[in-house]
């Protein structure tokens, strides 16, 4: 079911080298269950990164979560600046979290820190 339902591979860091800029030069920012780490760019869009470190969980329990923040970010993307490059780290909690929680999480990290 890729279609039109996928987050584009241009929409995604996939390089180690984009992760570390971004968590070694971008702002650091704290919801509930994330570390978020946001870089602006020169780029027209905005692009998303997850990290779940094997202290969060087994394999089956990182890669729900991080299925979880790609497609919150996927329906939300609207609510980001164009430009950004930010990197989602998962804290232990976030294995708890549900897709409802997820994207409270984006919503509010947007009001906070993203007013358009």
């Amino acid at each position: 079911m890729m279609g039109m339902q996928a987050l584009p591979p241009g929409e995604r860091l996939r390089k180690r080298a984009g992760f570390l800029a971004t968590q070694g030069r971008g702002k650091k920012l704290h919801t509930d269950s994330f570390l978020v780490f946001a870089l602006p760019t020169d780029r027209q869009l905005t692009r998303i990164g997850v990290t779940v470190s094997k202290k969060v969980g087994k394999a089956v329990e990182r890669n729900r979560v991080k299925r979880l923040v790609r497609e919150a970010f996927r329906r939300r993307k609207a609510l980001f600046p164009a430009g950004l490059d930010l990197v989602f780290v998962a804290k232990r909690q976030a294995v708890q979290a549900s897709y409802e929680q997820v994207v409270r999480e984006i919503e509010k990290l947007c009001s906070r820190y993203f007013q358009r």
